[in-house]
């Protein structure tokens, strides 16, 4: 090896900007490993911003006998809310219950039924469902979550917006999560601990040379080219996993992944209470219908095969029709295509385990280290967005045998930025925001800290009237929050900051987005990023 090649060498170089590229950034810079991390649109612009926006065990995931990944992510969910009390927060979730319901044939659950109890014909009895949330609230620790209870539908205001025919339902706990923030956050954290996070940057190949990689990059605007080696590379590509393999790295790995799009629609909002649903279907699927962002309702989402990561996935007249429908088999008032104000998508990069249907493809996530030629290679299939800092905690695993000096585990309880709170704080925290900054009304103090936790102060700094936070592009969305989240959150375009930043691209217009977009171009041409200086180590080395 080169004396060149060993100066710029780092030890892991990770492909994909997405929750598991970014968790793994973090997890392994805050354990001393030096990382770069390549993505080549913005981060979380793919799979990680197109969630159904939960952290949640997976309660249908019981129905295909999943124990081992449901108590997984139902044990991360109380880990989660501690160290990011801004962007995630409780969530009860109403199952209305009818007992002429009908459900999937095809489940491990409904082949076990058909054997022993022939007589229900496709139905679900009630002790069958209690059985399931019991168990739902008992493979996870709960110290902040509320166990399952029974509903009368007749007379709560959960039953108010769903037809009469329910009028029985049981309630149980899982938590919302702002996805993309999760992403920026994870990222942040990264380079605060010394990684390098390039946005915007394809790498056009990686080879083996000499016991290491070689990895070419370019820069989407610039078309400028660049050379990174690496120790080890990290293949948490998402939806293009798969072409990296056989692409990029030209890996004789067999290993594949299965593509299943999953829909979403944004709608008026279509009940006032502040609790989320979970609808069933015959066909096997579930929905949830859940508050969004003051004032609307997020419904979804679907399973469908998507073929090509290149193609970018949409919400189609089919799958829109499909949840107005599904919804409607619940909603007294009837909500129309006319009622939905945004759809999104997204591709979920699944293990294929070579299941008959994308609803039965399993979410547990599989990690492989491939060591041909001697570099080695790690790929990342599936995952959850609950899940995602014990999958960064198990990649590393893998990683540490090529690395000895690794330090120890740290991220079950660390803070994210703007984390550093109680969990029951926010109320607190935006109470005394509205006290330092009086100008702020309550729905801009809620929005700024549940975007930004504690460091909404950092942007907000000695501003004494709204007019010293410069120019307000609307909804509040000011140019100091701008710069703030270009310089500090790798935020590049309009797009970048209304819809995965914030959602403020569901309040503004065409022409304020425009104008957001002219604003940055302007100013990003004389701005350089702040280099953030790394921490040092402290932790105790792993094994």
């Amino acid at each position: 090896m080169s004396k060149e090649i060993e100066k710029n060498i780092t030890d892991l170089f990770i492909i994909g900007g997405g929750i598991n590229g970014c968790g793994i950034a973090r997890d392994a810079s805050g354990r001393g490993l030096s990382v770069t991390l390549a993505e080549m649109q913005d981060l979380g612009s793919a799979t990680s911003s197109a969630s159904t926006k939960l952290f949640h065990g997976g309660l249908r995931y019981l129905e295909y006998f999943e124990f081992r990944l449901v108590r997984e992510a139902l044990l991360e969910r109380e880990v989660l809310l501690k160290s990011m009390p801004h962007i995630s927060w409780p969530m009860r979730f109403v199952l209305p219950y009818q007992a002429d319901m009908r459900f999937d044939s095809n489940t491990p659950t409904s082949r076990l039924l058909k054997i022993f109890m022939p007589w229900l014909n496709g139905r679900r009895p009630a002790w069958l469902i209690r059985l399931g949330l019991f168990i739902y609230d008992q493979l996870g620790i709960r110290e902040m979550l509320p166990g399952t209870t029974a509903l009368n539908l007749q007379t709560g205001p959960e039953g108010v917006p769903l037809q009469k025919r329910f009028q029985k339902a049981y309630e149980y706990s899982d938590c919302w999560i702002d996805d993309s923030r999760l992403v920026i956050l994870n990222a942040r954290d990264a380079v605060a601990h010394g990684a390098e996070i390039m946005t915007y940057t394809k790498v056009l190949s990686a080879s083996r040379e000499n016991g290491v990689w070689r990895i070419e990059t370019m820069q989407s605007d610039t078309k400028a080219r660049q050379t990174h080696f690496a120790r080890m590379l990290v293949n948490a590509g998402g939806p293009w996993v798969g072409d990296i393999i056989k692409n990029k790295t030209k890996s004789i790995q067999s290993d594949s992944v299965r593509l299943v799009r999953g829909s979403h629609i944004v709608t008026r909002k279509i009940y006032d209470h502040d609790k989320a649903y979970f609808f069933q279907g015959s066909d096997g699927r579930i929905i949830f219908a859940i508050p969004y962002e003051n004032d609307f309702t997020l419904i979804g989402t679907t399973d469908v095969d998507h073929s090509d990561p290149s193609i970018k996935p949409e919400c189609t007249p089919d799958e829109r029709a499909y949840l107005v429908n599904f919804a409607n088999k619940y909603f007294s008032k009837g909500i129309s295509d006319d009622d939905i104000v945004w759809t999104y998508s997204g591709v979920r990069p699944l293990y294929d385990n070579g299941t008959s249907s994308a609803t039965a493809a399993t979410r547990d996530y599989t990690l492989k280290v491939d060591m041909e030629s001697g570099a080695p290679m790690l790929n990342i299939f599936g995952g959850k967005i609950t899940t995602y800092r014990r999958l960064a905690e198990n990649a590393l695993e893998k990683i540490i045998p090529y690395f000895p000096e690794t330090l120890a585990a740290w991220t079950a309880n660390a803070a994210l930025p703007g984390g550093d709170f109680p969990a029951d704080g926010f109320d607190s925290l935006v109470e005394n925001l509205k006290v330092n900054y009086t100008f702020l009304d309550d729905l801009w103090a809620r929005r700024l800290v549940r975007s930004y936790g504690t460091e909404a102060r950092q942007i907000l700094g000695d501003a004494a009237l709204a007019e010293d936070l410069g120019l307000n592009f609307g909804s509040n969305l000011t140019e100091r929050e701008v710069v703030w989240s270009m310089k500090n959150e790798f935020a590049r375009t309009a797009e970048d900051l209304v819809w995965r930043r914030s959602k403020l691209g569901l309040r503004l217009s065409e022409p304020q987005i425009l104008k957001i977009e002219s604003y940055m171009k302007q100013y990003l041409t004389r701005i350089t990023p702040p280099k953030i200086a790394p921490l040092k180590k402290t932790r105790k080395a792993a094994g």
